[in-house]
């Protein structure tokens, strides 16, 4: 079952949703998204939970100011949107949902010469079934290799989820074909970014490793440094919390191959699988080869916070 969401409206065919043919993000990928999981209510007679909504909502909100897509986005009344959604859906009878939110630049159309008319966004919501990944993944580990992309820390638009995301997915695609389960991308100065489509940590030297992201580079740095081009995952965020609750240090720098392939563990975030451990680097085996104790520590408090997570703090 897949139900969505245009400009409001709600269409149970997806065949018949229609974007139209000049909308920015068809014609020019003008656009951000964000991806959530959708859970049933607590009580009987609750909302559907949407998984870290503030979280998700904040950051958009963040990169539609930072990109001057729209001045018209109201965080609160999206939420409301987003649960109702859900709830549409079938979230408050069980279901699960992958919710993907897009906001685009609108309908170029209204930008003609003399139309008088103001820049309205598109809003798209598609709620369908979670993606469902092999158990194994998670009990054995999944391999990377490293991804012929680099990535800039001059691109503004680097670290926000924008509609351009055809590099990623190719990184993603040559890791597939060559039977790996992510693409690990660097940056232009050969630092770790992070996956072609997740964050990245190291354990490593009794500390848990990730590389600076977006808006981290001036609590972090001594000195003036580069903007970062990674993405403030919602998922890593979540995994940070978590270690600190449990003691773990964790250390926000810049890495290097040497902190991923020395590492006795690395694991993947996002907010599809969670916690990935990751065992083998282009077929160099990461630490004993399964998935190490803090990963699946790590792993678990994620998935018990599916179990405890709510709308109440929209950001």
């Amino acid at each position: 079952m897949t139900l969505v969401c245009i400009n409001g409206e709600f269409v149970d065919d997806p065949a018949k949703a229609t974007l139209s043919a000049f909308d920015a993000g068809v014609q020019h990928a003008v656009g951000l998204f964000e991806t959530m999981l959708a859970l049933p209510p607590r009580e009987s007679d609750g909302a559907p939970r949407i998984h870290r909504l503030g979280e998700h909502l904040s950051r958009l909100e963040t990169s539609i100011a930072a990109l001057g897509l729209t001045q018209t986005f109201r965080p609160e009344a999206m939420g409301d949107l987003l649960v109702e959604t859900a709830r549409r859906y079938g979230c408050t009878e069980g279901r699960r949902a992958r919710m993907r939110l897009t906001v685009t630049g609108g309908d170029l159309n209204l930008l003609r010469p003399g139309s008088g008319s103001a820049l309205r966004p598109t809003i798209l919501i598609v709620c369908q079934e979670p993606t469902e990944y092999p158990q194994e993944m998670f009990e054995l580990g999944v391999s990377a290799v490293i991804a012929d992309l680099r990535v800039n820390p001059l691109d503004p638009f680097e670290s926000h989820k924008t509609l351009s995301y055809w590099r990623r997915l190719n990184a993603l695609r040559d890791a597939a074909a060559k039977g790996a389960g992510e693409a690990i991308v660097f940056q232009v100065s050969n630092h770790v970014a992070g996956g072609a489509v997740s964050n990245i940590f190291a354990v490593r030297k009794g500390t848990l490793q990730t590389p600076i992201a977006r808006g981290e580079e001036t609590a972090v740095a001594r000195s003036a440094t580069l903007p970062s081009p990674v993405l403030p995952g919602v998922t890593r965020l979540a995994v940070i919390e978590h270690a600190a609750s449990c003691g773990i240090e964790v250390v926000r720098k810049m890495m290097t191959i040497d902190d991923v392939l020395d590492a006795d563990e690395v694991f993947l975030t996002n907010s599809s699988w969670g916690v990935l451990p990751v065992t083998r680097v282009e077929g160099r085996s990461i630490g004993a080869g399964t998935p190490g104790e803090w990963t699946r520590c790590l792993r678990a408090c994620w998935l018990a916070e599916l179990d405890q997570s709510s709308n109440a703090d929209r950001g």
